[in-house]
């Protein structure tokens, strides 16, 4: 069922009308979201203003932001843009220097904060001095990106305070932002992982983190780098399997990953073959009829990625609810939702691993869910195999981490799915309303997050969890 609310918000005049007579209404700003793969200038023509900082980070997060194809406006350290006016002008325009006063009125898609030198609490002023004059031209559908430094890795308590004090600010300012359907995250990068930075901050500055709000994302030089790839079609050449592929957030991310090159092995149930089999021919990919719960299951999926030669990206999608308070439910629905949900992710991927069928810098993906995070009436076998899953990534993370590969769990708040249309009518309403977007998200969103953490560019985020959730107003 359509989101009323929502299309009602896309008629300018009824818009209007509504905010004139002062009606107890949410109305959601309908979200900007990217069509069709990536290509090598997400950022094109994007007015992006960036706050720089007297780090080795600044020039990284600037080269970033110039080859993405922005149009850069720096306020801050001026040698910090040194020797990128070749970039930008090949990207998109020479990256332009002045000061917050100069800037006045002045409107932007994208604030990027580089608060990767702030050592003392006192350094916190600067983030009013920046967003205070600047919020108010901030494109609706904008994107906000602060990049930090991990607090944990502070060398002072001064220094912790101030850096753990950016996770409060992103996620109070995500909230602030919403109702004009931007978003604000918090890029952490440790000390050593500076090269990295440029995929994470492409994803979240463009609008293929239309659905992202409020989270911080840590990048890390844990992963072996993967070798470089173009940003058009990075996945050229690859070979991905993604489970319950046949309709929700399964086909949309098996249709993300086929436009950016990859083949996509599309895995289902036998009972959904036929849907499954069409998915395959329209991606050119290949169908594969598997009960995850079969005693030969692992068997046919371990033969299928050998035929291939072994795989560079697995996506752990399908998924089950059996949901009855714990009182009330059977032994086999709490048996059947951790079996498929969390025991045949640890066994497939263990078993790929073993078998040496994961190429190196190959990415695991697995769907986890809010439920997981912050837990769920009626949910207690969902969220403990959810929350396991968030275990299980954060565990395999350093194992993998050898041969370059990646593990990351993506925690989809309410997405607009056949399981989420078969709820009450109220209880969905207000599902789509607790959120800084005020809106569910489509299964395109979680999609888009998956296919980042597939690609090359994204070697420097491993045993992490990306929420896609709009910033849920339940959970941590």
């Amino acid at each position: 069922m359509a989101d009323f609310l929502l299309e009602l918000s896309k008629n300018p005049q009824a818009r209007k009308l509504v905010q004139t007579l002062g009606l107890p209404l949410p109305m959601p700003e309908p979200l900007q979201r990217p069509r069709g793969p990536r290509g090598d200038r997400p950022l094109a023509d994007r007015a992006v203003t960036l706050r720089t900082a007297e780090s080795t980070l600044t020039p990284h997060v600037a080269d970033a932001l110039a080859r993405a194809g922005a149009s850069v406006t720096a306020v801050g350290t001026a040698a910090a843009l040194d020797g990128l006016g070749d970039v930008g002008e090949a990207f998109g325009r020479r990256p332009i220097r002045t000061d917050l006063e100069a800037l006045g009125g002045s409107k932007a898609r994208v604030l990027v904060f580089d608060a990767s030198d702030f050592a003392a609490i006192d350094d916190l002023d600067r983030l009013w001095e920046f967003f205070n004059p600047l919020l108010g031209g901030l494109a609706r559908c904008g994107r906000i990106v602060v990049v930090g430094r991990p607090a944990d890795q502070a060398p002072t308590a001064a220094a912790a305070a101030a850096r753990n004090a950016l996770d409060g600010f992103v996620r109070s300012l995500a909230k602030e932002v919403g109702k004009r359907g931007a978003g604000a995250n918090l890029l952490i990068v440790e000390d050593g992982a500076e090269d990295r930075v440029a995929g994470p901050l492409r994803f979240l500055a463009s609008e293929r983190a239309a659905y992202v709000s409020g989270q911080p994302l840590r990048v890390s030089a844990r992963a072996k780098a993967a070798p470089a790839a173009p940003e058009t079609r990075p996945l050229d050449g690859k070979t991905a399997v993604v489970t319950g592929a046949a309709r929700g957030i399964g086909r949309a991310t098996a249709r993300a990953l086929a436009d950016e090159g990859a083949h996509v092995i599309c895995l289902d149930r036998p009972e959904d073959a036929s849907a499954v089999a069409q998915l395959a021919r329209e991606l050119r990919g290949s169908p594969l009829a598997v009960d995850l719960l079969a005693p030969d299951a692992i068997d046919a999926i371990t033969a299928a990625a050998r035929e291939r030669g072994g795989i560079d990206v697995i996506v752990h999608n399908a998924g089950i609810t059996r949901d009855k308070t714990l009182l009330r439910m059977k032994r086999e629905a709490w048996d059947l939702c951790l079996d498929v949900n969390l025991t045949a992710v640890a066994a497939i991927t263990a078993a790929l691993s073993d078998a040496k069928l994961l190429r190196a810098n190959a990415r695991v993906v697995c769907l986890s869910s809010i439920g997981g995070i912050a837990g769920n009436m009626g949910q207690t076998n969902y969220a403990a195999a959810k929350a396991g899953i968030i275990g299980l990534v954060r565990s395999l993370a350093p194992q993998l981490a050898k041969r370059g590969v990646t593990i990351n769990a993506v925690a989809p708040g309410f997405i607009e799915t056949r399981m989420t249309a078969a709820m009450p009518a109220g209880v969905r309403e207000v599902a789509r309303r607790l959120n800084n977007l005020g809106q569910g998200g489509l299964p395109v969103d979680v999609a888009e997050a998956v296919a980042f953490l597939a690609l090359p560019s994204s070697d420097g985020v491993t045993g992490q969890v990306l929420r896609v959730c709009g910033g849920a107003l339940v959970g941590a």
